[in-house]
């Protein structure tokens, strides 16, 4: 009896999770791994500065779609069949337990991602799984039962395929899909920082982060808030990545040049802010201003903000007219600054676009155009926020396409 043989483009995390879970499930199965390039699960090496951030702890699905900007109804359904919790049992039983960390990131114990990725080729390697590096698909030809997959090594038949070749800024790698008929939402990037041009705050405060602002973007209505980090060239940190994620389309197509405003404050009004101000003056006539940073600042923040409303620090709070102390509320609550540019991270980079959504089952991800092409990962038009969503994608459109499978 001939051996079933399943293909799966793509070394990183979802590729390897499908195969993985292919083979658990039905040892029959032949399965093959094919890599363009000699590095495998690199992305699952470097996500979370070395340590892995494997998923995030939200075990509600209608809370978990919110941090995909894109493709959250599709994952609605797609969690309803696997999600965080499930992930998190799967590692279990392989012997690695996930930890929470304050902020819903969820990484292996030992802190280092080399134990996910042992975990990986090890199984690979007990479950009989053939890897196949610096492999270039060019083309997928459909014949009657079977593919044939022209690569730089040659043709490989296989009867069922499984896409997962992942995220990238050229639509020239997705070539051999557009091909064979499908559909690709031009990629580009997402989660990635703002850039200021030569501006005073990143001169001065470089390497401070702020808990909690609001950030909004004045032309697109599209609005975050978290934790902040000013850089020497502009601004990163969760609030920065999530609204550029959010906001990945607009963005790009005014060319990452635009304004915006900052609440240092969050989500507090002007009149809160206000009152907050009037309430430190009265509480703290004598003090000097910039020693008293408002509701916890920090206080290099404090004394820029202050020097912007025109307040000095020789004269004692109770002498600022209320004038000067109203500009400073405004200032804080509407900081406004100009984007230029943009700055990615060269290796841990998330795209938006990808294989058209409308042309998958995502009760299968099987092609609604191709019978036994399947797709996983961030190949398809899906990409969350910072935080472990992009590898909770891929655990789950993985799975499912291995049930499938399988």
């Amino acid at each position: 009896m001939i051996k079933e043989k399943i293909t799966i483009i793509g070394g990183g995390a979802s590729g390897f999770f499908a195969a993985i879970n292919i083979a658990l499930n039905n040892p029959e199965i032949e399965i093959e791994i094919l890599e363009k390039s000699t590095k495998l699960l690199s992305k699952v090496k470097i996500s979370g500065g070395g340590r892995c951030n494997v998923t995030h702890n939200c075990p509600d699905n209608n809370l978990l779609t919110l941090n995909y900007p894109r493709g959250n109804k599709e994952l609605k359904q797609l969690f309803a069949l696997y999600n965080v919790t499930d992930t998190i049992t799967w590692f279990e039983k392989q012997g690695i337990k996930l930890k929470i960390e304050e902020d819903g990131r969820m990484f292996p114990y030992s802190n280092d991602s080399q134990s996910i990725i042992d975990c990986f080729l090890n199984l690979t390697k007990k479950l009989k799984i053939k890897i196949t590096t610096q492999c270039e698909v060019f083309a997928i030809k459909q014949n009657l039962n079977s593919f044939e997959i022209k690569t730089n090594k040659g043709i490989v038949i296989s009867n069922k395929i499984i896409c997962c070749i992942g995220g990238h800024y050229n639509s020239g790698h997705y070539q051999f899909i557009k091909n064979i008929g499908h559909t690709i939402k031009e990629p580009i990037p997402s989660l990635f920082t703002f850039n200021l041009n030569k501006h005073l705050i990143n001169k001065s405060l470089q390497g401070i982060s702020v808990n909690n602002v609001e950030i909004k973007l004045n032309n697109f209505n599209l609005k975050s808030n978290g934790a902040m980090l000013i850089t020497h060239w502009g601004f990163s940190g969760p609030a920065i990545l999530k609204l550029s994620a959010f906001a990945a389309k607009e963005l790009a197509n005014c060319n990452y040049s635009t304004n915006f405003t900052i609440n240092w404050l969050g989500g507090l009004r002007l009149t809160e802010i206000e009152t907050l101000i009037f309430d430190l003056q009265k509480n703290k006539l004598n003090a000097l201003p910039y020693s008293n940073p408002l509701n916890n600042l920090p206080k290099r923040l404090w004394e820029f903000l202050c020097s912007q409303a025109q307040i000095n620090n020789d004269i004692t709070l109770g002498s600022i007219p209320k004038k000067q102390l109203i500009k400073l509320a405004e200032i804080i609550y509407r900081n406004e600054f100009a984007m230029h540019g943009k700055t990615t991270f060269k290796e841990e980079f998330v795209t938006c676009g990808g294989v058209d959504l409308k042309e998958i089952d995502f009760k299968t991800m099987q092609s609604k155009l191709i019978p036994n092409l399947f797709f996983c990962g961030e190949v398809i038009d899906v990409d969350g926020v910072t935080g472990g969503f992009n590898f909770q994608n891929a655990w789950s459109t993985a799975w499912v396409c291995a049930m499938a499978c399988a």
